[in-house]
């Protein structure tokens, strides 16, 4: 899997490590677009453990990151899958490893999509998911991010289920029942 150029004249390629810092960008700009926040500074600390794991993914035999080479060597996009081995829940007559390609992350800039790129990094995702004997692919994005869902689901992806979140005080909040809630708000009055 070495460069593989797009019908837009871009380069899909493995990614170095001189291009982790401008990956660490793609990533910020992909929190950010999902979140539907206004542009803000990473923090230094978010900064370095982003460099710190993708430099790791570099040498993993099981992780491939690849990016999008504009024609003037600058990057436009972005790719990460690795491979997720399970051995299942149930009871078998011989061990049996399932295989699965997680994709982590895509990123394509905006002035660059609708030019082939998404279709070149993922296509070198899905090589190295078959090549890993991985028998599915799996992956997660926002649902409030319309874009995602459309692509994803025009590629055959299904939803297997929910991911969601919740503050723990809220959670705690709750699992303490009206009784505890009460005592908490005559306690703050």
């Amino acid at each position: 899997m070495g460069r593989k150029p797009t019908d837009s004249g871009c380069v899909i390629r493995e990614a170095r490590e001189e291009d982790l810092d401008e990956m660490v960008g793609f990533l910020a700009k992909l929190a950010l677009h999902v979140s539907g926040a206004p542009p803000l500074n990473l923090k230094e600390s978010e900064h370095k453990r982003l460099l710190r794991t993708l430099h790791a993914a570099l040498d993993d035999p099981n992780k491939r990151l690849v990016v999008a080479q504009g024609q003037r060597g600058s990057l436009v996009g972005m790719g990460y899958v690795y491979i997720w081995r399970s051995q299942g829940i149930w009871e078998q007559s011989e061990p049996t490893e399932f295989r699965s390609g997680v994709i982590d992350d895509i990123w394509v800039e905006p002035d660059f999509r609708n030019r082939g790129i998404f279709k070149a990094v993922l296509q070198d995702l899905v090589a190295f998911a078959e090549q890993h004997e991985a028998s599915e692919l799996i992956l997660e994005y926002s649902a409030s991010n319309r874009e995602a869902k459309a692509a994803w689901t025009k590629l055959g992806f299904k939803t297997t289920g929910v991911r969601a979140a919740a503050l723990t005080s809220a959670v705690k909040q709750a699992l303490a029942g009206p009784k505890e809630q009460s005592k908490e708000t005559e306690h703050d009055r």
